[in-house]
Formats: C-alpha cells, sequence, structure tokens
C-alpha cells in the first residue's frame, strides 16, 4: 500500500515542499528512510514506532519503505516525525481522511505520542500558501506563529491520536486564529527609555543622529561611562517595524528556533549583543548546514559590539560584507545561503587597555605604543564602515544628582521618523537606497552640496584637525542627516561643524 502526504523543510529563510512517500508491503520485516536523511531524522523511526504503539495503534510488522522528495536536498530536523507516522497509518489504512494531499504535516513526536514544538513554521506556512495548500496541522506549540499567514487554516494538535481523530472526522477541532492588529498593538513599546539616562546630551543626540539616517555609530569612553545603556536604548528611537519587516524578522527566528513560544510575530526591533569570544560562525551564520548568525537576528535591529578591541581580528572582519550588501553568503561545497542581515552597528569601546586615556579624572598608565596597538586591533576597512564616531565622558556628580528627567524616547523617534520620511522621499526611485548612510559617492555629489562657506569650513577641518580623507564621504552623510533632521533641503556650516565632531577616531589625538 502506497501513501503520499505532504511535509516542508527550510532552506536559508524560506521553505520548500517535501513529498513523504510511504510504500507499505508484506515483505521480510524492515523500515528504511530514503531521501538524504539526517542524523535526525534517521532516529525519527524509533520514535515513530513507540509513538504509534503507545497511541493505541498496531504498528504495521511489514516492509516500510520512506521516501523525502526531493531527494537530492539534504533533509535535517525532527519536523519529520508526524508526516512520517501518519504516511504509515495512512498506507496501513488506519487514516482514511481524503483531504492529506491538500494538508502539510509538522511535529516532533515524544515516546507517548505528544506533538512538540518545530522550528521554522512561519516561512512553512508562507510556502504552503504560495503552493495553494489549504491546511498546515503541527504542534500546539507552534501554531501561534504559523496562524500570522493569511489564507491558510493552521491546526495546532495536541498529540498523534488527536491528528488521526481529526483526518478520519472523529474530533472537530478548530483553526488558530492571530490578530494581525492584536499583535501590533505592543508595537515598539521598549521598557528602556532615553529619560533614564542622566547627562550625555551630546552622546544622545549622536544617537538621534545616526537612528535619523541609519548610520553606524562608535562610541569611546572609560569604563562605567554608560556606553552600554545608551546603546540598549537606542532601539527605542527607531521607526516602528513595518509588517513585511516583522515577518522577515520572524522567519529569521523562526528557523533558528529562538522565537518565544506565546509570540506570534517580532513586532519590536531586535538587539542583538554578543559577546566578545562570538566566533565567525556564531556572528554571520554557518556550520555544516549553514543556519543564521547573530547580524541575521539583527535584521531589522541593532547589532551591539561592547569592548569592539577585544573581539578576534578575523571575527570582525567577517562583519564587512554584511555592513556593504545588508546580507550575508555562507557558501559551502554543495550548497551555498543567503541570509538577510540589514542592522544598524552600534559599537563601543575603551579609549586605551586601561579605559582612561581621555578621562581628565584619573590618570592613564598605558604607554603610546600599548594605545597604538589597541587601536590598531581595528581595522580601517571596519571604521570606514561606521560613519559616528562619538566620545562617551564619565558622568558627573552633579548629572547624576540632578532631579529633572531628560527627554524621552518617543519625543525624539518622531524626530527621527520625519527625517526617515524626508530621506524615503528624497530616494524614493532607487531600489537600493532607503537612508543617508546607503548613499554612494554618485549620490553625496548629488545630494550633499555645499555652499562656498560650507567648503572653507570642511576644508579647514580636514587640515586643521588631520582628518583622514575616509571621514570626507562620512561628514557629508551625517551633514545631510542633520539638516533632515532641521527639515533643511540645504547643507549649512553648522550642520557640517556638528558633523565634523562625530568624526573622533580621525584625530590626530588617536594616531600618535
Amino acid at each position: 500500500m502506497l501513501s503520499k502526504i505532504y511535509s516542508s523543510a527550510t532552506y536559508g529563510i524560506d521553505a520548500y515542499l517535501v513529498e513523504v512517500e510511504t510504500n507499505v508491503e508484506q515483505q521480510i520485516p524492515g523500515f528504511t528512510i530514503v531521501g538524504l536523511p539526517d542524523n535526525a531524522v534517521k532516529e525519527s523511526k524509533e520514535r515513530v514506532i513507540t509513538a504509534i504503539k503507545n497511541s493505541g495503534y498496531k504498528f504495521p510488522i511489514k516492509r516500510i519503505t520512506i521516501n523525502l522528495a526531493p531527494a537530492d536536498i539534504k533533509k535535517e530536523g525532527s519536523a519529520f516525525d508526524l508526516p512520517i507516522a501518519v504516511g504509515i497509518l495512512s498506507a496501513n489504512e488506519i487514516i482514511t481522511g481524503n483531504q492529506l494531499d491538500e494538508t502539510i504535516f509538522l511535529g516532533e513526536l515524544s515516546l507517548d505520542g505528544k506533538l512538540r514544538h518545530v522550528k521554522g513554521a512561519l516561512p512553512i506556512t508562507v510556502e504552503a500558501r504560495n503552493k495553494g495548500i489549504k491546511r498546515v496541522v503541527l504542534p500546539v506549540d507552534s501554531s501561534r506563529e504559523a496562524s500570522i499567514v493569511d489564507g491558510v487554516d493552521v491546526y495546532g494538535i495536541d498529540n498523534l491520536r488527536d491528528v488521526v481523530d481529526f483526518l478520519n472526522g472523529d474530533k472537530d477541532i478548530l483553526p488558530v486564529r492571530s490578530e494581525k492588529d492584536e499583535n501590533f498593538s505592543n508595537l515598539n513599546r521598549y521598557h528602556l527609555d532615553f529619560t533614564d539616562v542622566k547627562g550625555q546630551e551630546n552622546v544622545k543626540r549622536a544617537l538621534e543622529v545616526a537612528a535619523a539616517g541609519a548610520h553606524n555609530i562608535l562610541m569611546i569612553g572609560p569604563p562605567g561611562s554608560g556606553k552600554t545603556m545608551l546603546a540598549k536604548r537606542l532601539p527605542s528611537i527607531l521607526p516602528p517595524m513595518t509588517f513585511e519587516e516583522a515577518l522577515e524578522t520572524t522567519k529569521i527566528h523562526s528557523i533558528a528556533g529562538i522565537l518565544p513560544k506565546d509570540l506570534a510575530l517580532v513586532t519590536e526591533r531586535p538587539f542583538r549583543s554578543p559577546h566578545h569570544t562570538v566566533s565567525d560562525a556564531a556572528l554571520v551564520g554557518g556550520g555544516s548546514f549553514p543556519r543564521p548568525g547573530e547580524v541575521s537576528f539583527a535584521h531589522y535591529g541593532v547589532l551591539f559590539l561592547d569592548e569592539l578591541p577585544e573581539f578576534k581580528k578575523n571575527v570582525l572582519e567577517v562583519l564587512r560584507q554584511p555592513l556593504e550588501d545588508s546580507r550575508v553568503t555562507v557558501s559551502r561545497s554543495k550548497l551555498s545561503l543567503e541570509f538577510p542581515a540589514n542592522f544598524m552597528l552600534a559599537a563601543a569601546m575603551n579609549p586605551c587597555p586601561c579605559g582612561f586615556f581621555t578621562d581628565p579624572n584619573k590618570e592613564c598608565t598605558c604607554t603610546p605604543p600599548s594605545i597604538q596597538r589597541y587601536m590598531a586591533k581595528i581595522s580601517g576597512p571596519l571604521l570606514d564602515r561606521i560613519d559616528i564616531h562619538i566620545e562617551v565622558p564619565a558622568v558627573k556628580f552633579k548629572e547624576l544628582s540632578a532631579k529633572e528627567h531628560s527627554e524621552n524616547s518617543e519625543a525624539i523617534r518622531e524626530r527621527v521618523m520625519q527625517a526617515r520620511e524626508i530621506q524615503l522621499n528624497r530616494y524614493g526611485g532607487n531600489p537600493h537606497i532607503f537612508n543617508n548612510s546607503d548613499m554612494g559617492s554618485k549620490e553625496v555629489k548629488k545630494y550633499c552640496k555645499l555652499d562656498s562657506s560650507g567648503e572653507e569650513l570642511l576644508k579647514m577641518a580636514m587640515t586643521k584637525l588631520g582628518l583622514s580623507a575616509r571621514a570626507y564621504d562620512r561628514i557629508l552623510k551625517v551633514s545631510r542627516t542633520i539638516a533632515d533632521l532641521e527639515n533643511s533641503l540645504e547643507i549649512k556650516p553648522n550642520h557640517i561643524s556638528e558633523a565634523i565632531q562625530y568624526r573622533s577616531l580621525d584625530r590626530e589625538l588617536w594616531k600618535h
């Protein structure tokens, strides 16, 4: 007896259909799975046999062959347990329902027949809709994220016996519903707020400029000056996520299995802060069967690298592609996958190994050569991709003890959103440029024209402050963002002078 049902698996952040063909015949008993299964799929034989028996059904003592098609793509994970079990029960005529060809089955089976959470439910449901499949049957714990997709009935079921009763029409189970409006009701309601930060008004301003133009930012200051505290509040001033952004971000979290079970959609911009011991594969993605890394988990959000010079040099170098292209390509001998990685980079570092090089109150114990070696850990090409460098001084007692509250994140976000709207209108015809940070040299020449006084100011800054050549375009881009924040069509000298302040590491102070 032959049965055919559908399951699915992920490839990158998208999914593809897998046809589970089950053949049961009267021969010497055996159980074989073909179609490039990995170890987790091969082990499903024991789980399936035991789950079927413990669910009250007789397991056929026959020759069972399972084929997972297409056979040229490696299948991995435990989500094929349920479709294999349903295929065997269907071939053995225990399941007699006639809608199996309109249903995708997913789920890991425990030994008592209970269905466990699986990864990738959201992209798989999106693929089901694209292929015109009407139903998805999967574990209750995975149903919430899948139900966000319109046009597909998602059935969250607790155990194998309920699946059989549902397919045979002996049990009514209602599809899971999830309202988009309900999921977006808590949009961008962050627990952290800029009003909590005492002092550091110049750094808050730099973060506002960074958020308005999607500029990468590096904060330099002594320990305890508030760099991490400020970085954690950066997502709270970024524009709210659109539904398309939320859906793509959720797909990444879903295939990695890091999406909370009670969350249908990621509606807050991600904030990822990997430790400086992170490997390059963990940061940008990798593995024998490639998985997304921290840069992809930060998609449409913020990637924060604290103690930047402490990261291994090869780890920092692999950041160059995602910072440039907003995506990561992970290549292996048999496959190549792309993961989206459109994030804002926020980094923090001490000015020297001891941390007190620029602190007026504490003496630095580092020698000039040790400071140079410390700063040299960050390569020029990486610094090229960071538009704003801002010094974060130690907070004075007077500011710490101040009773009045500073401006909250909501007010700052309003200004950021207005500046982003100006940029969207400016670059509306270009599919590759959405923010000022995306501008190339051609766009810089077109949209960052200076009058004679502005050119003279920039020339003087380059000469007197010893700014490097790489700082020129960065200053113009940041000046354009500052002008947008003030709703100014022209870049004025005061916009340029502010942007010049945000190139700390290009000054002679840090070069000798």
